[in-house]
This record gives C-alpha cells, sequence and structure tokens, in this order.
C-alpha cells in the first residue's frame, strides 16, 4: 500500500544516517595500553580524515553527569567516560558505552573528535588526524579544562604537556 511505502522510506530515512556511521567505522580492538590501563588499537590501516569509530554512551543533562560524576568517583570509578557534546549534554560511557571510551590522551594524538549532527542528534565522532598503521594505538587530546587539581600525563609523546588538564 502507499502508507506503507511512506512508512518505511521514513523509516529509512530517519535509521540510514546511523547506518552509514556504523558503516564507515574502522576495525579496532581494545588491548593492554602503554599510555594508561587499556586502549584502542587500529587492526587495519587507516588513512588520515577518515571517521574511526563514534563515541557512544548514554546522553545526559549536565545536572544529570554532575551526579554521576560524583557517584563514580564514590565508587572508584571515576569520570573518565563522560563525554561533553555541547553546552548542555555530556555522553556517559561509562555503562552503555562502546570501544571508544577506551581511547587514551596524547598530546600528539593521531585523532581528533568531532560533533556532528544526524537529523536532530548530536554525535561524537573519531576521525584520523594523518595516516595510522595497523597495530597503532588511537589516540586523541582530551582538551580538559585548566583546572588547580592536575591529572599527570603518560602520553610519553615528544610534546607532552605533562598534565592532561
Amino acid at each position: 500500500s502507499l502508507q506503507a511505502k511512506c512508512f518505511q522510506q521514513a523509516v529509512l530515512v530517519l535509521f540510514l544516517p546511523i547506518c552509514v556511521l556504523q558503516a564507515r567505522k574502522k576495525l579496532l580492538k581494545f588491548s593492554k595500553s602503554t599510555i594508561h590501563n587499556w586502549g584502542l588499537f587500529a587492526i587495519e590501516a587507516i588513512a588520515a580524515d577518515e571517521m574511526v569509530i563514534e563515541y557512544v554512551g548514554e546522553v545526559v543533562r549536565q545536572a544529570v553527569a554532575d551526579e554521576r560524576e560524583r557517584r563514580y568517583e564514590a565508587a572508584g570509578i571515576g569520570s573518565s567516560y563522560l563525554f561533553r557534546v555541547d553546552h548542555d549534554y555530556i555522553i556517559d560511557a561509562t555503562r552503555n558505552g562502546n570501544m571508544a571510551r577506551f581511547i587514551n590522551h596524547c598530546c600528539d594524538p593521531n585523532c581528533y573528535a568531532k560533533v556532528i549532527s544526524v537529523g536532530t542528534q548530536k554525535k561524537i565522532v573519531i576521525y584520523s588526524k594523518r595516516d595510522i598503521a595497523m597495530g597503532e594505538e588511537i589516540t586523541y587530546d582530551y582538551k580538559f579544562p585548566i583546572e588547580e587539581e592536575k591529572i599527570p600525563c603518560l602520553c610519553g609523546a615528544p610534546n607532552c604537556r605533562g598534565t592532561l588538564n
């Protein structure tokens, strides 16, 4: 029927961008990292300016993220899987995230994070800054705000700033 066809087309238009994001992600694995605990590694060569992976998690408002951060710190989890999308929203990948949460910080990263719009939703996507070799760890600069209490950086890059913030 015409109504069924219109519904199928509407569903396709709604979900196609999400499928495109899934189809474009690269082959990756998480493994032990020399930077910090676990890391994300390329299991295929990745060219510069390619989409590497989407940072997936639960989208929450600032007040919810603040409360979760307090609970995570009290439980010894920390807040390392909270990623700001914009002024109002944060993606919390702590409990419902994907492998992107294992990407470590580096002061000389091979990737960068970019907020893109897919329909009415904002997504965080990690893109390669340069060619990445098979087996190389995926990194980006966390760009944490400057705070009095410093978080030491362990990236080992020649131009390491010494702290994440």
